[in-house]
């Protein structure tokens, strides 16, 4: 070889080296920058307060600035026939009051509709259970411009394929996507278009949940009934109504009189400046048959918006410290030694939990949690599962009139643990239920 040749080829041989060394260096000093895919910081959020005068061309205006970042989710899953012919044939849970929306029961091929493959042939009896696919749809927004989408939990739970449909495109282009994470107390998922289109995707802007009011104006957008990008519109009839969703643990939701029906899950409330403010989430209903009556339920989107970096993850993680815990009864804070109605009484302390670990009894009342006062049951359920899993903490509590502090250990939620292994699908409250009622004794 060459004198000339073999100094080109240990130059070459240098420079190779060289560039892995310094690739190790940066790996090891964290100097590489991180990937922008695997990072999501929230969306910035429009707290200015709403004003101005609405007129006949707002609420066109919303709708054309607005239905290009809403989407279309198509699914497909693997359910048991049995099970499904049970479920809508009456022969398992009643109808439901808190009707969550997952695709059309009564369609033609449907378990239990007729000519559906969940009933008995020729009155020989049940089938043995089998697998088949079930195809629903609900619907998602899109958060950002590589392709992230916010939707329902129940949407996409057990989906073993997830497909997306964009506005002003045909129906039948579909793009492929995959779920990213999910988190079924707030009943909220993030999905990620795996194929994209040739364009730039529009992006939802964000406002405060905090700021809504009964008597605001809202619209939803969604996709009832297979009818993609219908627009509703309707006030906030309420706000931080109890939801129930396991045993326990309820959600404070915005309540609503937009039309809201079966397909509409997943898809954003808007303020009157197109600003998303809650996710549709479920209507209350007298029967599965029957569709909106003025009263649905949307998640704020500040209680999303604040998990996104979790659920980017693929995981929302919460504390639990393994108690029940109610209000303090009005009519006996003389009792407990209370100059005010403040505090939270626990009602049941799980055995070997952190709280019993701990020392914490039945009958105390938790004053302060790691240092921080506790007004209600509502703010002790809020300050404890925002607790990292693992963390020591003190907690003040009053019993037989006098002030003690226990520690413990916060441990981490298993939500799915907590409810018995029941999906968040079938999780509803049976008719007749006083919505009001579901959150009288709180788990945390």
């Amino acid at each position: 070889m060459s004198t000339r040749k073999t100094t080109l080829f240990y130059a070459l041989l240098i420079a190779v080296a060289s560039v892995a060394v310094g690739m190790v260096i940066a790996s090891r000093l964290d100097l590489s920058p991180a990937s922008s895919a695997q990072t999501t910081a929230p969306p910035p959020m429009n707290s200015a307060p709403l004003s101005g005068v609405l007129d006949a061309q707002t609420f066109r205006a919303i709708a054309k600035a607005q239905m290009p970042m809403v989407v279309n989710i198509r699914t497909e899953m693997k359910q048991r026939a049995q099970d499904l012919s049970e479920f809508f044939d009456g022969g398992g849970a009643p109808d439901d009051f808190l009707h969550r929306f997952f695709g059309n029961p009564g369609a033609p091929g449907a378990p239990g509709a007729p000519g559906g493959q969940g009933q008995d042939q020729g009155g020989s009896g049940r089938r043995p259970p089998r697998e088949q696919v079930s195809v629903a749809a609900g619907t998602g927004f899109i958060i950002s411009k590589d392709g992230l989408i916010l939707t329902n939990n129940h949407v996409v739970e057990g989906a073993t394929k997830i497909e997306v449909s964009l506005y002003g495109e045909d129906t039948d282009q579909l793009y492929k996507a995959k779920l990213i994470g999910r988190d079924p107390l707030t009943d909220s998922a993030l999905i990620e278009l795996t194929e994209k289109p040739n364009h730039t995707l529009p992006e939802a802007r964000f406002g405060d949940s905090s700021q809504m009011a009964p008597g605001d104006w809202v619209m939803a957008i969604g996709n009832p009934f297979g009818f993609a990008h219908t627009v509703t519109v309707g006030v906030i009839s309420a706000t931080q109504r109890p939801f129930n969703v396991t045993d326990g643990r309820s959600n404070e939701m915005l309540q609503t009189d937009a039309a809201i029906n079966p397909g509409n899950s997943g898809g954003p409330l808007l303020n009157a400046r197109g600003e998303v403010i809650g996710i549709n989430t479920a209507i209350m209903s007298s029967d599965r048959s029957s569709g909106n009556i003025g009263i649905g339920f949307a998640v704020p989107i500040n209680t999303v918006r604040e998990l996104l970096p979790q659920l980017r993850q693929g995981k929302v993680t919460r504390g639990r410290i393994g108690i029940q815990v109610t209000a303090v009864p009005r009519d006996a804070l003389e009792d407990f030694g209370l100059k005010e109605r403040k505090g939270a009484l626990v009602s049941t302390v799980t055995a070997n939990g952190p709280a019993a670990k701990g020392g914490m009894e039945p009958g105390d009342i938790i004053l302060e949690f790691n240092g921080r006062p506790v007004l209600n049951s509502s703010e002790l359920v809020k300050l404890v599962t925002a607790t990292k899993p693992g963390t020591s903490v003190p907690v003040k509590v009053l019993r037989n009139r006098q002030e003690t502090t226990v520690n413990l250990t916060v441990e981490e939620l298993d939500l799915e643990a907590e409810s018995g292994g029941r999906s968040s699908r079938t999780n509803e409250q049976p008719q007749g239920t006083p919505a009001a009622a579901l959150a009288s004794r709180s788990a945390t």
